[in-house]
């Protein structure tokens, strides 16, 4: 599902170290959801084929994208893989932002200081990752906006359902949630009932709409 900065799901959730069948029931659970975007890192085991794989099932309800990319070559092989974003947990060289820039891939660098963020978006970046977020606390986002306006940043790192609406209401517009969306051991259970509540319970704390049709 090619998206862009001004569609993109206001929520993101991070599939980090799951197998192959336990990011195919996520994401059949999400495919239903409000939470429209799903980022698979590259430092779980056989992320490329995951990304391929979600990309060819999934495609036309997610947006799906690749996270934890540092090199050019990673770049490279998840953009050749079908992300639609890429995200990771420092800043992207000018290159590897025109590179997203030309193939129409949304690029999430990290940043922390006011200083990188705004390298990052005066550079190309499409979206910024404040990472770790809770370390600064929603706040922070509100003071940025203080000198630099309304900014395209997402908070990542230790985002949940209890803190997330706090981000929001302090002027963050996108969020990233990796282990604060789902119990582990539900994942491994193959639960998708208990994965559904987690996720709905997430949506009304962020005050995503209701999906048409579901339930």
């Amino acid at each position: 599902m090619r998206t862009t900065v001004a569609d993109f799901s206001k929520i993101t959730c991070i599939l980090r170290g799951y197998t192959a069948q336990e990011t195919r029931l996520i994401l059949e659970v999400l495919k239903d959801s409000g939470i429209r975007s799903v980022e698979i890192t590259m430092n779980t085991e056989g992320a490329l084929s995951m990304i391929s794989e979600a990309v060819e099932r999934f495609g036309d309800s997610l947006s799906i994208g690749a996270g934890t990319v540092l090199t050019m070559e990673q770049l490279h092989d998840v953009v050749a893989a079908g992300a639609d974003f890429v995200l990771s947990p420092v800043m992207f060289t000018r290159e590897m932002l025109d590179y997203c820039r030309e193939r129409k891939v949304i690029a999430v660098p990290a940043a922390f200081t006011p200083s990188e963020i705004y390298a990052q978006l005066t550079g190309g970046a499409d979206i910024v990752k404040v990472f770790p977020a809770v370390t600064v606390g929603p706040s922070y986002f509100r003071q940025l906006a203080g000198p630099l306006g309304s900014l395209p940043l997402m908070a990542v790192g230790g985002v949940n359902a209890e803190n997330a609406r706090e981000f929001i209401k302090n002027g963050c517009p996108f969020l990233g949630i990796g282990s604060g969306m789902f119990r582990r051991g539900d994942v491994s259970r193959g639960d998708a009932d208990r994965l559904r509540a987690d996720v709905e319970a997430f949506e009304t704390a962020v005050r995503l709409p209701p999906v048409e049709g579901r339930g």
